[in-house]
């Protein structure tokens, strides 16, 4: 197996293209050509890394390395089956150890975060009047589901987008004490990092487990280890396979039905009775994503090589530099904590640009500069509307357009984020195409289609015929 790089080699990966910067830590598909609308082909830049990540070239090796040995898992004697077993285990061991958890807790392999979250929403067994003490920074997979079990209380923020331990301590004294606090450990929009350890310490002073939604927190820092639950997927985290992890104590799933109902999940079945299986067995029916977690487990091997203090040390580099170099450019506003607050985030940069759609501004990154960011509202709503800060009549008149099929002047921002692969001249070729978006016209003319709200040029690379569905989130 080739041997992966370090932060800092000076080494070209096998995708570079002539002229294109060293990439600290290789992920597969970087620096391909991509058509742009002067007739030039660009190398692919990748700065959406808080929705998706490539897979890191190990990852990818590892997965071509397994799938030949791919077979039953817990179901079969022979060989193949026995490897596929001894894989699919040996990642939910890594799973543990990764998140700091110990014998008392189990893993279980579900599809992404929003899975593991509405697993445990539905294992939690709640009474409709028990109350789950959320954020209103949360994706939207952090609330819904609680929604729909109990009731929840919100802790609110700032006009920087941020809220402290102090305010959740006094969120979780304001009423009925809580079931559970749900708390994100990065915010998908800003980046952000909440003070986690601090918020935990403040729950459990009053006896109220924690769930960390930490999708965004696991491919840059540490895991808490002190919370109760903690879920994440691999798609952000280089592993874009299709799996996540909830993990939790045993006893949470020792009894009751499971969240899924089928094979693999009993000791015991007769056409009046069942008798469920230990957990976390008793949690994953059916055949589970064997290749999601064995690729999972081999981008935890290797974060886990890396080290925290490198991967942290070129983030931290690289958030202050984009933060900074938005913030420096006359007509956008960057969203969330100012640069000067103090507060910590990850290299997330989300934005509105003065006069120019969100949707305009991504389509121009995309088509005329090769660059692949988000828009729209990131699946955050409530979080994003604060950060806009909308009056009453601004949000009544969008949700009117929004349910009567017209998207196109919606709110939202442009987030740009880099994952860990990303370098300083990513960086400035970024911020050099968001100024030229802010001081020159469009190149080509740009249409916008009213169901998505999104913007398509006529141009080969971006045919409206073949786009059915919108890349802010909007169906067609």
């Amino acid at each position: 197996m080739a041997q992966p790089l370090e932060i800092g080699d000076d080494v070209r990966t096998s995708t570079a293209r002539p002229g294109s910067a060293a990439r600290p830590y290789p992920l597969v598909g970087d620096d391909l050509l991509v058509p742009c609308v002067d007739g030039i082909e660009r190398p692919y830049l990748a700065f959406d890394a808080a929705a998706s990540t490539s897979a890191l070239a190990v990852v990818m090796e590892r997965v071509n390395e397994f799938v030949p040995w791919y077979s039953s898992v817990h179901r079969g004697a022979g060989h193949k089956s026995r490897l596929a077993t001894n894989a699919y285990e040996a990642a939910r061991e890594a799973a543990l150890r990764f998140a700091g958890r110990g014998p008392q807790d189990v893993a279980i392999v579900c599809r992404n975060t929003t899975e593991a979250i509405n697993h445990l929403a539905y294992r939690m067994r709640f009474e409709r009047d028990d109350v789950v003490l959320t954020t209103v920074v949360e994706h939207h997979a952090n609330l819904l589901p609680w929604r729909r079990m109990a009731q929840c209380r919100y802790i609110e923020v700032s006009a920087a987008g941020t809220f402290t331990a102090g305010d959740v301590a006094d969120a979780l004294d304001d009423g009925p004490l809580p079931r559970l606090l749900a708390v994100t450990g990065a915010s998908n929009v800003t980046g952000w990092l909440p003070p986690i350890d601090d918020v935990i310490d403040a729950a459990h002073a009053r006896g109220v487990p924690v769930l960390v939604d930490a999708a965004q927190l696991a491919p840059h820092r540490p895991m808490p280890a002190a919370a109760d639950y903690i879920v994440w997927s691999g798609h952000k985290m280089y592993a874009p396979f299709g799996a996540g992890i909830l993990i939790g104590p045993r006893a949470t799933f020792e009894h009751g039905d499971p969240f899924l109902a089928g094979g693999g999940a009993v000791d015991l079945v007769d056409l009046d009775e069942v008798v469920w299986t230990d957990p976390p067995d008793r949690e994953e029916a059916g055949s589970p994503n064997v290749v999601g977690a064995v690729a999972l487990h081999a981008a935890i091997v290797e974060l886990e090589r890396l080290g925290w203090p490198a991967i942290v040390e070129h983030e931290e580099r690289l958030a202050l530099k984009l933060r900074a170099g938005v913030s420096a450019i006359d007509g956008v506003r960057l969203l969330g904590p100012a640069l000067d607050s103090g507060a910590s985030t990850l290299a997330v940069a989300s934005f509105v640009v003065q006069g120019v759609p969100h949707a305009l501004v991504a389509a121009r990154l995309s088509a005329e500069f090769g660059i692949g960011v988000r828009h729209g509202c990131f699946c955050a709503h409530p979080y994003l509307l604060r950060l806009l800060d909308l009056a009453p009549d601004e949000i009544e008149r969008y949700r009117s357009e929004v349910l009567s099929g017209d998207r196109r002047t919606i709110p939202g921002a442009v987030r740009a984020s880099a994952g860990i692969s990303a370098t300083d001249d990513d960086v400035d070729r970024f911020l050099q195409a968001l100024q030229s978006i802010v001081s020159t016209p469009p190149a080509v003319l740009y249409e916008q289609d009213a169901p998505t709200g999104d913007f398509w040029v006529d141009h080969p690379a971006w045919d409206a015929g073949g786009r059915s569905l919108g890349a802010s989130c909007g169906r067609g």
